[in-house]
């Protein structure tokens, strides 16, 4: 990543709260591709937020609809791994991979960003 991206938006999902997850998470990054407040946005499931996201069914739906609204899923593999749910996560569709460096570079850019 050489540049900001001005309409690019990373959402990180921490929190194991279920209704954060469905009240915050869910309904801001959902709505904020199908309304168009922002061209790309991305959750990346982060710590605890990746047990919950890995074994919940009506969370999966949600994350289900979030990727048809063009909602992009990530997770970082160390806490997916921790958390023995990475290939769960996978078979969401989220794609699992380390994300220290992923998420340093965003911060070193300036990226936008929200933690719930």
């Amino acid at each position: 990543m050489s540049s900001s991206t001005p309409n690019r938006l990373t959402i990180i999902w921490s929190s194991a709260d279920r209704g954060v997850a469905e009240t915050m998470v869910f309904m801001y990054a959902t709505n904020a591709r199908l309304n168009g407040w922002w061209d790309d946005v991305t959750v990346l499931i982060w710590g605890p937020s990746a047990r919950l996201a890995a074994r919940d069914p009506k969370i999966q739906e949600y994350m289900a609809g979030m990727k048809e609204a063009g909602v992009k899923l990530m997770a970082c593999k160390q806490c997916a791994d921790d958390y023995g749910v990475a290939a769960a996560l996978e078979e969401h569709g989220v794609e699992v991979f380390y994300a220290g460096t992923y998420l340093t570079e965003l911060i070193k850019n300036g990226e936008k960003l929200i933690t719930f």
